[in-house]
């Protein structure tokens, strides 16, 4: 039986390369980084409407606070302030992964390691998809992101002692863009990094490290929608101790950690040693329940490419403080 409209081979051939090629560019992730003299803390514009998530604060962390409204957010642009069109609470769902430094003091303390992530699964909501990453010159994905959390408790199990240097910026850039970019999920997402920060590219550190750089992360996560939660882990004492790295790159590590929490509009936290990771895991977890979504239509709707400050505030509450990237660019649509 002959069809209407048949197709000769070379035909055939062309449609199925055409097919073939298109797969390919919708499936694969978009790596590249912008790379500008622009400041690096930059919201998405989609359009017209700006997307901002803001991170909720206690100024005392003992004291319990109830679930926020969209009444209870200002939300300022160049100082004017901007009618809040869209709003999710802390009910919103997270894709959540948890990138863990295994390179250096750390590596000898694998059992406690362990001990702590399963914890951070168990801290974790049920609506929350979570995956695992473990990192030291290379990344590996431990377990991706799951509602099963008795598999993820499962690998994290098996994570073993590793070898190898420390590329912290390649594994944080490799985790956005084939974590969870790769996703394409509306839902909302989040890294909850532990590391002491020192990549072996970093000034009189032994080793290559990173291929990319640290302007280029840091570039990456203030045009990124994931929130990066960076958790220092402090090895400073046994590192210098034994000789194998200069203080100066600790204090470098610790101010990039820092940058990296102010242009994803969190907070840097702090572990003195592995034991005290459960309790911060705890108050990331805590925090990270207070994380909004709050998006605005700009009064001012020129797309000149000026830069525009953004502030939010929170109305009547004295206990609290609230942060997000700090503006945008009024770029036209291409």
């Amino acid at each position: 039986m002959q069809t209407d409209s048949p197709l000769t081979d070379a035909k055939l051939l062309s449609v199925l390369l055409a097919s073939v090629l298109l797969a390919i560019f919708v499936s694969y992730p978009k790596t590249c980084i912008a790379q500008t003299g622009e400041p690096t803390e930059t919201i998405r514009v989609d359009s017209d409407l700006v997307d901002l998530r803001v991170s909720v604060i206690r100024l005392n962390p003992d004291n319990p606070v109830s679930a926020l409204q969209q009444k209870d957010f200002l939300v300022l642009e160049d100082g004017k302030p901007q009618e809040i069109v869209f709003f999710a609470g802390e009910d919103a769902p997270f894709d959540l992964v948890l990138l863990l430094d295994l390179s250096g003091s750390s590596s000898d303390k694998i059992k406690l390691i362990r001990s702590s992530a399963k914890r951070f699964v168990e801290s974790t909501r049920p609506m929350d998809r979570v995956a695992i990453v473990t990192f030291t010159d290379i990344p590996e994905i431990v377990s991706p992101l799951t509602w099963d959390r008795g598999l993820l408790k499962d690998a994290i199990e098996d994570i073993q002692k590793p070898l190898g240097g420390t590329n912290f910026w390649d594994s944080l850039l490799y985790t956005m863009t084939m974590v969870i970019s790769s996703q394409k999920s509306p839902r909302r997402s989040a890294i909850v990094v532990m590391t002491d920060g020192v990549d072996n590219a970093l000034p009189d550190v032994y080793g290559e490290g990173s291929r990319r750089t640290f302007a280029e992360l840091l570039d990456r996560v203030g045009r990124s929608d994931t929130i990066v939660f960076p958790i220092y882990l402090d090895t400073e004492a046994q590192a210098v101790k034994r000789s194998r790295l200069p203080r100066e790159a600790y204090t470098l590590a610790r101010s990039q950690l820092a940058q990296l929490a102010v242009s994803s509009g969190t907070k840097m936290y702090r572990a003195d040693k592995l034991k005290d990771l459960d309790l911060v895991y705890g108050h990331v977890i805590r925090d990270l329940s207070m994380v909004y979504s709050v998006g605005y239509k700009p009064s001012n709707t020129l797309r000149d490419g000026k830069w525009r400050s953004v502030g939010v505030q929170l109305i009547g509450r004295q206990d609290l403080t609230a942060t997000t990237k700090r503006g945008y660019f009024a770029k036209a649509e291409p």
